[in-house]
């Protein structure tokens, strides 16, 4: 019962991760030129694989 739920909710929060990643890059860029590193690829990562775990054990 909770699984679409779980899913819906991975799902937007991937879609978020995104949309911040996009808009972030500016930053990132100026982070990466002053040796700082920006880690927003794990985020989008982790959510992509925990949402891609969650649809695979659907039935």
């Amino acid at each position: 019962m909770f699984a679409p739920i779980r899913r819906a909710t991975l799902f937007a929060l991937y879609q978020l991760s995104v949309l911040a990643g996009i808009c972030l890059l500016p930053v990132a860029l100026v982070a990466r030129r002053a040796g700082v590193p920006f880690p927003m690829h794990r985020v989008v990562a982790s959510l992509a694989t925990s949402y891609e775990k969650t649809k695979d054990a659907q039935p």
